[in-house]
C-alpha cells in the first residue's frame, strides 16, 4: 500500500499550474490517499493557523503520512516537529521538502515573519530536501546547513528558481521520482 501524502504548500497555496497541484490531480486520478494543507489564509500565513492545519490534517489520513512541503510550508515541518511529543512524531512517515526559504534573507515575505525563528535541532522522521542552485529564496549553502541541521538528506535539482509556477516546469518529473524514490526507502 502507498502511504497517504499531505501536500503543504507555501504562502499563496500552490495554484493549478504549480507541480504540487498537478500531482494531487494524478494521485486522486490514482486513488492514492492524499490531503491538502488547508490553513485559514494562504495569503497571510499565521505559524498558529498552520501548525492547527497540520493538526487536523494529520488526525483525518488513515496511516502515518509523507508530508510533501514546499517553500515557507518546510518552516511549518520543522516548528510543527519541535512543538510534538514522540507519539505524535510517529504519526509521520517522512517528509520531502522543496525550496526551504531563508527568513534572513532579502526576499523572505515580511508577513510571514511568525515563521522565521527556525528550529535547529535534528527532525525525529527521515526528510529529504531539494534545492535549486538559483533560488532566490534561499542560497544552496542555506538549505545544506539546514540538511545537516535536520539530519535530513539533500538534493541540488539543478537551477529551477524557486521550484514552483515561474519555473516553468510543469508537473516536475525530475520532483517526482525524487519523490518515488524517497518513499520507497521509507518502505511505501
Amino acid at each position: 500500500m502507498q502511504s497517504p501524502v499531505i501536500i503543504l504548500p507555501g504562502i499563496g497555496g500552490s495554484g493549478p499550474q504549480h507541480w504540487q497541484s498537478q500531482w494531487e490531480q494524478r494521485w486522486q486520478e490514482n486513488s492514492r490517499p492524499f490531503l491538502r494543507l488547508m490553513p485559514t489564509n494562504w495569503d497571510q500565513p499565521d505559524l498558529e493557523d498552520w501548525i492547527t492545519a497540520l493538526d487536523v490534517a494529520l488526525g483525518q489520513i488513515p496511516a502515518p503520512p509523507v508530508l510533501v512541503a514546499h517553500s515557507l510550508s518546510c518552516l511549518l515541518v520543522v516548528h510543527w516537529a519541535a512543538r510534538q511529543q514522540k507519539q505524535a512524531l510517529r504519526a509521520i512517515k517522512g517528509a520531502f521538502m522543496v525550496a526551504v526559504p531563508n527568513p534572513a534573507g532579502p526576499h523572505f515575505p515580511a508577513g510571514a515573519a511568525g515563521f522565521a525563528s527556525v528550529p535547529q535541532k535534528e527532525l525525529p522522521f527521515p526528510t529529504l530536501l531539494v534545492g535549486s542552485a538559483n533560488d532566490p529564496y534561499a542560497h544552496p549553502e542555506y538549505m545544506v546547513r539546514c540538511a545537516r541541521n535536520w539530519g535530513a538528506g539533500w538534493v541540488m535539482a539543478g537551477a529551477l528558481g524557486h521550484i514552483n509556477d515561474a519555473s516553468n516546469i510543469d508537473d516536475w518529473p525530475q520532483g517526482q521520482a525524487l519523490l518515488t524514490a524517497f518513499c520507497t526507502g521509507l518502505g511505501g
